[in-house]
């Protein structure tokens, strides 16, 4: 049954509430029901108290009752006996449970700016760890997250710049002197192998960011302007508590390869020349990706495609120049293709003013030009001499495709080969691996560095092959075809080609990898002195040693979303 209004309104009895409250005490009597929540010992309890009414009536629906206990408590304050809750304890409650909203909203948002901006740079760069040192107010105490113990074993450096050393952190503007959308840099950190951003920004009084500085990298740049946008957007997130736009960021975050190249590139361009410059970046780079995908009677795109500044495109020698209507458009991805052919195998340059393809030329190229060079399905965007990054399946990588013999440096280092034998095995190394990389198939090379020398079972030859010369080095390329192994000594000579590798089963056998992954892994499984370097048809490049997978990399598991970072001071005392 419905519950109406009286008319004539009820004179409110001695000690009841006055007001605003003596309005809301009628309602509370039509509905049978007191008002559910009470200040008892500091905190907000629930009371289950129903005053009874009259036979056939029947209780309004629970969603209206909740309703309405909420904004009887927000609007009046009144408790179950018809007492007002003291202004100061209501505040105290509404303060504790901001500060605890507060506190997981704060935890949320670091998740998820950290595991969005981890999976963005691994997409870019390779597997990558990501860490924080952040300090809300100035005076507040620096916490750390690091959920992948990026930092360990930087905790000396970490110290000696954050805690003893803090007049860094003092300088620049106050928190309320920048506008939301802006941050101020601070210093670099300097900790060997990391790619650091410090800044302050309206909401935070202090922001590091690391990531790690991968081997092979084109450039840090694109990175280094990754890590500035998340420091802006975890700003903008604990500056608006209750907004929810974190799951926002984190979107933004893990997809921001193709504006963090743009971002470097605008950058490096107007502090060489200002602002005021008419070539767009976005449709450049969308035109760069459409035309490496875009494939000619089944052929990939090979040769280059410069971008230069349209006032600059008069000025131009040009070999053969196009008529203003008759250029192609950078939209046209297939008549760009076509064009492209015409620079295929040669030095030759094909011109585009940003908007359409304006001629060809060989001429020296002027100052703050994007050159696209496409190697088949890869290739390599330059900005000037300097290398930007690389692209291939439609998406931009921080990799120079070069192999990563890291590991073997490491090797032949802990091997105590002198400097010229380490000079030659790493030069033999990587020219037979890339070579097998840019020819398409598979191969396996053998690094022996025991004594006395082992004989494998193989081709063995009478007369080792030096590999100092470019004609014996070209020969062991040619022979890297051949099933089987080259087995290469100390002496950087080549001993055998075809050589089988066997051995017994071992833990961590791969049956995704192919039988040369897997014979290397046993082949390797008792030997000590010995590296085997493993080259599959699509490109990876796997180093193997005592039998385990040393370029391998584990996935890392996502952090606890609500776990509260520690203090510096704590987490550099260890665990």
């Amino acid at each position: 049954m419905r519950a109406t209004r009286c008319a004539t309104p009820r004179k409110p009895r001695p000690g009841s509430p006055s007001g605003r409250q003596a309005w809301l005490a009628p309602r509370v009597h039509r509905l049978h029901h007191r008002p559910v929540r009470t200040l008892r010992a500091g905190r907000l309890t629930r009371c289950t108290g129903q005053t009874p009414g009259r036979a056939g009536r029947q209780s309004p629906p629970a969603c209206h009752i909740r309703i309405f206990r909420i904004s009887l408590v927000k609007h009046a304050g009144i408790t179950c006996a018809g007492r007002r809750v003291p202004d100061q304890a209501r505040r105290g409650t509404r303060n504790l449970r901001g500060s605890v909203m507060s506190r997981i909203y704060r935890s949320l948002c670091l998740a998820h700016a950290m595991d969005a901006l981890r999976q963005g740079l691994s997409h870019f760069s390779g597997t990558s760890r990501v860490a924080l040192l952040m300090s809300l107010k100035r005076g507040d105490h620096l916490r750390v997250y690091d959920p992948q113990n990026l930092l360990r074993d930087h905790e000396p450096r970490l110290r000696e710049t954050m805690l003893d050393h803090i007049d860094w952190m003092l300088t620049g503007p106050p928190m309320r002197g920048i506008s939301p959308h802006e941050q101020h840099p601070l210093p670099d950190p300097q900790l060997t192998g990391l790619i650091a951003h410090a800044c302050r920004t309206r909401h935070t009084w202090l922001q590091v960011w690391f990531t790690e500085e991968h081997p092979g990298m084109c450039s840090t740049g694109p990175t280094r302007c990754w890590l500035e946008y998340a420091a802006n957007q975890l700003s903008l997130d604990l500056g608006t508590v209750g907004s929810l736009r974190a799951g926002v960021s984190a979107f933004l975050l893990q997809g921001y390869a193709l504006h963090a190249v743009r971002d470097w590139i605008v950058d490096q361009r107007n502090r060489a020349m200002g602002p005021d410059t008419k070539l767009r970046v976005y449709p450049t780079l969308d035109a760069v990706l459409g035309i490496s995908h875009t494939r000619e009677e089944g052929a990939w795109p090979e040769g280059r495609l410069a971008f230069i500044e349209p006032a600059w495109c008069e000025r131009l020698d040009y070999l053969a120049r196009f008529p203003a209507h008759e250029r192609p458009l950078l939209a046209n991805l297939r008549h760009c293709r076509k064009m492209l052919q015409s620079v295929t195998g040669s030095d030759r340059i094909l011109v585009s003013d940003g908007v359409s393809i304006t001629g060809i030329t060989r001429e020296k190229l002027p100052p703050c030009t994007i050159v696209a060079d496409y190697r088949g399905r890869h290739g390599f965007l330059w900005l000037d001499a300097e290398l930007v990054c690389s692209f291939s399946d439609g998406s931009f990588h921080s990799s120079d495709r070069r192999p990563n013999l890291v590991h073997l440096e490491e090797f032949l280092f802990e091997a105590r080969c002198t400097a010229e034998e380490q000079q030659k095995l790493r030069r033999v190394a990587l020219r037979i691996v890339e070579c097998a990389q840019d020819r398409k198939h598979g191969c396996a090379l053998i690094i022996d560095l025991g004594t006395p020398p082992r004989t494998l079972a193989g081709q063995s030859l009478v007369t080792p092959v030096d590999l100092d010369t470019d004609e014996g080095l070209s020969l062991a390329c040619a022979l890297a075809k051949v099933d089987g192994a080259l087995h290469i000594r100390r002496d950087g000579a080549l001993h055998g080609f075809a050589c089988l590798m066997d051995g017994l089963s071992v833990a961590g056998e791969n049956r995704a990898r192919g039988a040369r992954f897997n014979s290397a892994l046993r082949f390797t499984a008792n030997k000590d002195d010995l590296m085997v370097i493993v080259v599959s048809a699509d490109r990876p490049v796997s180093v193997i040693q005592r039998g385990v997978e040393l370029t391998s990399a584990c996935a890392w598991l996502p952090p606890s979303t609500f776990a509260t970072p520690p203090l510096l001071e704590h987490w550099i005392q260890g665990p």
